[in-house]
C-alpha cells in the first residue's frame, strides 16, 4: 500500500507580532515567543469577559427595566412633543433648562411605586416639566397642588373614564425578562413610526 506524504504546515501570520511562524496546529495563533502567547491570551480571556457581562447585561432585571423605561419616556416626550405640561401647562418657550438636563420628563399620573403595574400605560404617562415631576412646581393654575393640576388636565386630555380606569385598576403582574424586552422594542418601534 502506497502511503502518502503528509503536506508540511502551511506559515501562518502571528496574531500579535506579525511574523511568519510554523503551526503545530491549525488552532495556533501565535508564534511561540513567550510575550506573544501572553498578550494572545489576554485578549481571548478579555473577549470573554465582554461576552459573560454582555450575557449578564441581557439577563439583568434592573438593567432591563431601565432600558424599558428609556424607550418608552422617549417615544411620550416625541409623543406629547407640541403639548404643554400636564400639570402646569406651561409651554417649552416658558420652561428653563434644568441643572439635570433637559426641562421634561415622562411624568406618571399614578407612580411606579405605588402602582407598578401602570408603570408602561401609555395613559398613565404624559409630558411633564421637570420642575412639576420632581414636586416643585410652583405654576399650577387656581391654588391646586402639581398633583391636582395634573389629574384636572389628564381627564381633560383622556377622559374622565380613563383616568376612573387608571384611579382603581389594580392588576399587579409581575414582568418577566421577555416581557422587559418586548416593552422596549415596542416603544423603540413606536418611536420611529411617529417620527417617519
Amino acid at each position: 500500500m502506497k502511503q502518502t506524504a503528509l503536506k508540511p504546515a502551511r506559515k501562518k501570520k502571528c496574531k500579535h507580532c506579525g511574523d511568519q511562524f510554523t503551526p503545530f496546529n491549525s488552532m495556533q495563533q501565535t508564534c511561540t515567543k513567550v510575550e506573544c502567547c501572553v498578550s494572545h491570551g489576554r485578549k481571548l480571556q478579555k473577549k470573554e469577559n465582554r461576552k459573560a457581562k454582555k450575557e449578564f447585561y441581557d439577563n439583568d432585571r434592573s438593567v432591563l427595566m431601565e432600558k424599558a423605561k428609556t424607550a418608552c419616556h422617549k417615544y411620550i416626550r416625541e409623543r406629547d412633543r407640541d403639548d404643554p405640561c400636564i400639570s402646569c401647562g406651561r409651554y417649552d418657550y416658558e420652561i428653563k433648562e434644568s441643572l439635570t438636563g433637559g426641562k421634561w420628563d415622562a411624568g406618571h399620573w399614578k407612580s411606579r411605586g405605588a402602582r407598578p403595574e401602570l408603570r408602561f400605560n401609555e395613559y398613565n404617562i404624559h409630558k411633564q416639566c421637570k420642575s412639576c415631576n420632581g414636586g416643585a412646581g410652583k405654576w399650577s393654575k387656581k391654588d391646586h397642588t402639581v398633583s391636582q393640576s395634573y389629574k384636572i388636565n389628564l381627564i381633560e386630555k383622556i377622559g374622565l373614564r380613563h383616568v376612573e380606569w387608571l384611579e382603581c385598576h389594580n392588576e399587579s403582574k409581575k414582568l418577566s425578562l421577555d416581557d422587559l424586552r418586548e416593552i422596549a422594542l415596542y416603544y423603540k418601534n413606536k418611536l420611529k413610526e411617529l417620527i417617519k
